[in-house]
């Protein structure tokens, strides 16, 4: 799993790349933690994009980061989830809580 950050102004997106998996979560969660303290954002945004697969262990990196970012007071949201990913989260009952939206599929 690759994460990238980019900030624009006090909005903060993480990036993640690959499968997340219980390996996965288990060296990301740690990592996106310290970004958000390093950032201090006032808005985070998890980019999904380029997440081939997800299981469950990507609810704890979620919700993790979804903690993390309450604490210091930072509005959160998940975007460009992918079908696969949108049924787990869908299962867990999460978008109850917290902002997730598919990935937008443009057509021409």
């Amino acid at each position: 799993m690759k994460i990238a950050s980019r900030r624009d102004g006090g909005k903060l997106t993480i990036s993640l790349t690959g499968d997340l998996d219980h390996h996965a979560a288990k060296k990301a969660i740690p990592e996106i933690s310290k970004i958000i303290d390093f950032e201090f954002p006032t808005s985070l945004t998890l980019d999904f994009k380029n997440v081939s697969f997800m299981d469950s262990s990507g609810i704890a990196l979620v919700i993790g980061s979804f903690k993390r970012a309450g604490t210091i007071g930072c509005s959160f949201a998940v975007e460009n989830v992918s079908k696969q990913a949108n049924k787990v989260f869908d299962a867990a009952g999460i978008k109850k809580v917290i902002d997730i939206t598919e990935e937008k599929i443009l057509t021409r």
